[in-house]
């Protein structure tokens, strides 16, 4: 029989009270295996705190790179952050300036290297890397994950790549390429991208059915509640029903429930 396994991952750890008690309810109660930490998050010392009694709890970094808030002062990367030292969510400009600006990309440098010391720091093992809205997509961004990453000990990174793959299969096969060289561990496909922020038990126990062979990573974003900083950046997501689906979710026989290291 071929080998099928899941990965389950939340994201977004330490960027709401909700977020970090949902990633322990789903971990403690459900079929949470992992989360992927925001380092720079406003409750990211509570995320921290939760993980280290969760022995079991992979934890890895969410590397921000748009959209969030970064880990240097704003005065150190004026052309990447705004005043309030977040990164905007112009995800397409961000990446041509990434693209296009040396100076810019400098600033990206230290800006990674920043995040993973700031994990370092934690004193939790450092168990994937993986970046908020998939920017590792983005060639230099995963480069830089990737090769400051290794610096840190990493060993396994996030390939969103989705059965049918789309328009987002030729940069999964560069960030493959990429991992592939520097010997780090991948998993083969994600499900739930086509449904981010949805992951209702529904949408949840048809991927489990529907597994592909090999590794498969089930990403979410659950939290207790949407409270005013989800309401603010995420509006749309039913988070509470996430949490819900990793409480009650089922995950079939013959199917392992793993981690990435």
């Amino acid at each position: 029989m071929t080998d099928r396994a899941v990965i389950t991952v939340a994201d977004d750890f330490g960027l709401s009270p909700a977020v970090n008690e949902a990633v322990e309810r789903a971990h403690r109660e459900g079929i949470l295996t992992s989360a992927s930490l925001m380092v720079a998050a406003d409750h990211a010392a509570d995320a921290i705190a939760r993980a280290r009694s969760l022995p079991g709890l992979r934890v890895g970094l969410h590397l921000v790179a748009v959209e969030g808030p970064a880990a240097l002062p704003a005065a150190d990367l004026p052309d990447l952050v705004g005043p309030d030292g977040g990164f905007p969510a112009a995800q397409i400009r961000l990446a041509l300036r990434y693209a296009t600006s040396p100076r810019a990309r400098r600033q990206l440098a230290r800006e990674i290297r920043a995040q993973f010391e700031a994990f370092r720091r934690t004193g939790l093992t450092l168990d994937h890397a993986n970046a908020h809205k998939h920017m590792h997509l983005h060639p230099l961004v995963g480069h830089l994950m990737i090769e400051t990453g290794r610096e840190y000990g990493l060993r396994a990174i996030r390939i969103p790549r989705e059965a049918g793959g789309g328009a987002l299969g030729a940069w999964c096969r560069v960030l493959r390429a990429q991992a592939r060289r520097a010997g780090l561990r991948t998993n083969d496909w994600i499900a739930g991208l086509a449904d981010t922020g949805h992951m209702t038990l529904e949408r949840v126990q048809h991927h489990l059915a529907h597994l592909r062979p090999g590794v498969t990573e089930l990403y979410f974003h659950p939290a207790t509640e949407t409270d005013a900083i989800l309401r603010r950046r995420m509006p749309d997501y039913a988070h509470a029903a996430e949490l819900d689906a990793l409480l009650r979710a089922r995950v079939p026989q013959g199917v392992r429930l793993t981690t990435y290291t």
